[in-house]
């Protein structure tokens, strides 16, 4: 069941469960037809906007959650106590199931370790995402108390994460703030994109750290955590990720795009305690900075 935020309201159900649940808008709809998908335990059209403390149940989603198994797929945990765990995600790792992908993710992997939150029986213990080719630092909640605090502190800004992603072209200023809001694209519902339909702000700072012939190794710093939002927000300005398979058009390999989630900062919901955790960017993406390095 999904229960509609106070800043979620007034949104279109269809636009709304299509960015919450990474499906498509056609499938969505066809779902609300076939009554699939309920409110408050009664059928809505498409057109439907959504209202704070609407409940939202998807039937198919039922299904889907019998079908997530735990399984043992090495992980490598930065920190861990009662209440969460810094997990350190390999590029190509699915963060939770979706319809058509139960297998192979974060959250399969999560199960046979843990007995995660109970209150999402998809993304169990999921607060925050990485898209599946984004490496780096993630952060789980381990009880519901836990899960409901930090998605209240991600919401309040109060979670700090920097990247690391070696962008095409030369950017020719030190520093840069990129304050563009993000939808999702209508032509294609696997891509999003800077629009004001259906949008929600997304802001994006960077700091440029190394200078290449043709490259530039940036810094990123959300202040907001948007799907996709670092590739969308560089190719807009015309520096797309290199190797970005979805928002650069230039062909990519099989690891994905050069971004990393290097550090995560905040204060335990806890203990109060101010945690930090930084981790090196893979050996892919070294070797690539080694390269750009050797070409200049």
């Amino acid at each position: 069941m999904i229960i509609v935020k106070e800043e979620e309201q007034n949104i279109r159900i269809d636009c709304y469960l299509a960015e919450k649940l990474d499906m498509s808008r056609t499938k969505i709809q066809k779902l609300l037809a076939d009554e699939s998908i309920t409110v408050n335990k009664k059928a809505v059209p498409s057109n439907y906007k959504v209202k704070e403390k609407d409940e939202i149940e998807i039937l198919e989603e039922k299904e889907e959650e019998v079908n997530i198994v735990p399984e043992n797929i090495p992980l490598e945990i930065i920190y861990e106590d009662s209440d969460l765990l810094v997990i350190n995600k390999k590029s190509g790792m699915v963060v939770h199931p979706a319809p058509g992908h139960n297998t192979n993710t974060l959250v399969n992997a999560l199960l046979y370790r843990y007995p995660l939150s109970g209150n999402d029986k998809i993304r169990p213990g999921i607060v925050h995402r990485l898209d599946k080719d984004t490496s780096g630092l993630i952060l789980v909640a381990k009880n519901d108390w836990t899960q409901e605090k930090l998605s209240d502190m991600f919401k309040n800004k109060e979670i700090q994460k920097h990247y690391l992603a070696i962008v095409e072209g030369k950017i020719n200023h030190q520093t840069g703030t990129i304050d563009a809001p993000i939808g999702r694209d209508e032509k294609d519902r696997q891509k999003m994109k800077v629009t004001d339909k259906n949008s929600k702000e997304a802001i994006t700072h960077f700091n440029v750290l190394e200078q290449f012939k043709n490259h530039t190794l940036i810094e990123c710093i959300l202040e907001t955590g948007r799907t996709h939002q670092i590739r969308v927000h560089m190719a807009y300005i015309g520096h797309p990720i290199m190797n970005d398979p979805v928002y650069n058009h230039k062909k990519a390999t099989s690891f994905g795009q050069m971004l990393h989630a290097k550090s995560l900062s905040f204060v335990h919901p806890r203990t109060k305690q101010a945690l930090y955790f930084e981790v090196d960017a893979p050996i892919e993406f070294q070797e690539c900075l080694e390269q750009l390095r050797k070409d200049e």
